[in-house]
């Protein structure tokens, strides 16, 4: 980006022509020398200047307006030929449910930055119904799912990866193992309605010909573990949100006929299009997770 405009987004910003020097490594008397040949460029003074402060006049608020924008799109171009010179970096948009968001993605966030330190991820964690909506209206570049996606032409579906669902109880429970009569006398704590794990705890109802006398509903894989910690009932979660509280004793996991559950995460993308970045991430995914039972 042409060194005029930095130096003058940069005073802007700070409204400080020495604060912009420190960022920039440059000496005050080079900051002002930009500014100055700068503002003859253009044609108009565009800051204010006294003992007290620097700050933007009506032109400088127009000229720094297009200066961001030029900004904003010199990185989007940077980025495009990074692209083209397999160069994986910039921004990516990664989208995940709860069970993956929160046990498996962190590890392989850490493992892409190990690789491509230039990449930058920026992570948002939801219900699966939530995520996919965000992927559709191209908020994310990736959403991680788990459960069923409903089919759509805007979407590319794949899965990835069979994930296992079982029956959770306190680890002091009594017995190890329910039929469904006994089950559907328990207090059942579960996620909301939109998620994967809400979803997949319906089927195993279903399932198992059983309607639960009483449902309590939480947002929080989190929170329901610590709710069935505590005996305060069963829950169906996957295995691998369970894994670190198996290890230390505080829950297992109750054998039940026909379960354990299997489903599948996948990936949901909208446009064909893959940055370098994109292309890294799903190489990382699939050899990582692919054909992997949790």
């Amino acid at each position: 980006m042409d060194q005029q405009l930095a130096v003058f987004i940069a005073v802007a910003e700070h409204q400080s022509f020495s604060q912009a020097a420190k960022q920039l490594h440059l000496t005050q008397s080079a900051v002002s020398q930009h500014i100055k040949s700068f503002e003859k460029e253009i044609g108009a003074t565009l800051l204010e200047r006294t003992n007290k402060y620097v700050r933007l006049n009506q032109a400088g608020k127009v000229v720094y307006q297009h200066c961001i924008e030029i900004k904003n799109l010199y990185g989007r171009m940077q980025r495009i030929v990074d692209d083209l010179t397999n160069h994986a970096a910039g921004p990516l948009k990664i989208g995940a449910s709860y069970t993956f968001g929160e046990y498996a993605l962190p590890l392989l966030i850490a493992k892409l930055h190990q690789l491509f330190p230039e990449v930058e991820p920026v992570v948002t964690i939801g219900n699966t119904a939530h995520i996919v909506e965000f992927v559709k209206n191209n908020q994310l570049d990736i959403g991680i799912v788990e459960g069923h996606v409903k089919e759509s032409r805007s979407l590319t579906i794949e899965a990835f990866a069979e994930d296992e669902m079982v029956v959770v109880g306190a680890a002091d429970r009594q017995t190890d193992s329910a039929d469904p009569a006994e089950l559907a006398e328990q207090l059942w704590v579960c996620r909301e309605h939109g998620s994967g794990t809400r979803e997949a705890a319906e089927v195993v109802f279903r399932q198992l010909g059983m309607t639960p006398a009483r449902m309590l509903t939480f947002s929080s894989t989190q929170a329901i573990k610590q709710a069935v910690e505590s005996g305060l009932g069963l829950t169906l979660l996957s295995k691998l949100a369970i894994q670190k509280e198996i290890e230390y004793g505080t829950l297992k996991v109750i054998k039940v006929d026909g379960l354990p559950y299997k489903r599948t995460f996948s990936t949901v993308r909208v446009s064909a299009f893959q940055t370098k970045a994109l292309q890294e991430f799903l190489r990382l995914l699939m050899r990582k997770f692919s054909k992997f039972c949790f």
